[in-house]
């Protein structure tokens, strides 16, 4: 498969990204692809950095968690 740059325009519909998914993120480059539906872009699949990948874990212990994380901090009452 011929690697796939956004420097050449390189676009795929939705549906031959799914065929080809695992072959696409073998041959995806620093600039990565745009993924199309009905010829409108959708969505832009670029690959993780290797030197943001270092980042990971590097708050662990240095950041303390405060409240519900998963709340918004609004009440409401679903019965009304």
């Amino acid at each position: 498969m011929k690697k796939m740059t956004m420097k050449d325009g390189v676009t795929i519909g939705a549906s031959k990204f799914k065929e080809q998914c695992l072959a696409i993120l073998e041959t995806l480059d620093d600039e990565g692809i745009v993924i199309t539906k009905h010829g409108r872009p959708v969505a832009r699949l670029l690959p993780i950095r290797q030197d943001s990948a270092g980042l990971i874990g590097t708050l662990k212990d240095r950041v303390t968690i405060k409240g519900d994380l998963l709340s918004t901090g609004i009440e409401w009452d679903a019965e009304s």
